[in-house]
């Protein structure tokens, strides 16, 4: 992966020569997903009504921007509004479905290719309103609702579609959002407002709202119930495992807390065997503390060796820094009726 960002993102000579050559490639993705576009605008390509409503947690860009996390929030929400939520998604990877369920206890997770399938099964399952994850592309479910995230982590101000960057759309796709969500780990707050500013610029009407994912602790990987207060990574050598979107934020993070950080990354949604945990676990002994994100410790837990280190992942927290009126108004059209 670190090879691909180097091309979307580098500056190199090489980095440019091969953006260059992937770009009538993505003139013609481009034209694409323009065409098939106007074509759910227009009703050629058919939308599936759900019979409950239908929220979309997605984004612009491949991985990194904090869909799981976000759509988990919006659920739990949802569910102290009174409403009963269903999170829907296809489940790439099985990561996903195992963190909802984790973080959402006793709410139904359906996971499947075909979201409108999934929505009916949610329903089936008595819930009143379901919230997709990764699903603002998926536009045969139709949705009451679409949040659209914005990495400002990850926002360098060009956007280039893929293969010669990492953006599904355009930016003019987020005149479809209902709401716009610019997510930030390690960003700094100007990074945020050139994203805002950004944004206003194409869809000055659309309401926006600040998010910050941040690290609120460490949870024991084979044991939650076993927590330790992040403040002990500060200037201790820390082996970083990841397998997201962007681990670079994660790394990041890490580093504002003080800790002198080793990472060893993989791509996104790698499915971990017992030889990578055991490879893995050989190198942990030359580290104070090893630690890895939930994604990842969904995965890694069951197969993690006794004779390494603990394995740690960093739990998380999502505070609204700015528009949290924003976020209300919408989730109110689902509050159920009294």
């Amino acid at each position: 992966m670190r090879f691909v960002d180097d091309i979307w993102t580098g500056e190199t000579a090489t980095d440019q020569l091969v953006r260059a050559a992937l770009f009538p490639f993505a003139g013609l993705y481009g034209g694409l997903i323009s065409v098939r576009g106007q074509l759910y605008d227009h009703g050629v390509l058919p939308s599936v009504q759900s019979s409950i409503p239908v929220i979309s947690v997605g984004n612009l860009t491949v991985g990194g921007t904090g869909k799981t996390p976000v759509a988990s929030w919006i659920a739990k929400r949802l569910s102290e509004k009174g409403a009963k939520p269903a999170i829907v998604l296809r489940g790439y990877g099985g990561d996903e479905i195992l963190v909802h369920q984790q973080l959402l206890p006793g709410l139904p997770v359906v996971a499947g290719k075909n979201r409108a399938e999934g929505v009916r099964l949610a329903a089936e399952q008595g819930a009143t309103v379901a919230v997709l994850d990764d699903a603002f592309q998926h536009r045969r479910a139709k949705r009451d609702a679409d949040i659209v995230l914005v990495s400002a982590d990850s926002w360098t101000g060009k956007v280039r579609l893929l293969p010669a960057g990492p953006w599904r759309e355009s930016l003019d796709a987020i005149k479809r959002a209902s709401v716009v969500l610019i997510t930030r780990k390690a960003a700094e707050l100007a990074k945020v407002s050139a994203v805002s500013r950004a944004i206003a610029h194409i869809a000055p009407e659309l309401p926006q709202a600040t998010v910050r994912l941040r690290m609120s602790g460490l949870v024991k990987a084979t044991d939650p119930e076993e927590t330790r207060p992040l403040s002990i990574v500060s200037g201790r050598s820390v082996l970083a495992i990841s397998a997201i979107g962007d681990p670079t934020a994660f790394n990041d993070q890490l580093t504002l807390l003080g800790a002198e950080v080793t990472p060893i990354s993989f791509p996104d949604h790698y499915p971990f065997l017992a030889d990578d945990a055991e490879r893995i676990a050989k190198r942990t002994n030359d580290y104070d503390i090893v630690v890895c994100t939930l994604k990842d410790a969904v995965k890694l837990r069951s197969i993690w060796p006794a004779g390494g280190r603990s394995l740690w992942y960093v739990s998380q927290s999502l505070d609204v820094e700015k528009g949290a009126a924003n976020i209300d108004n919408l989730l109110g059209r689902f509050r159920p009726a009294k």
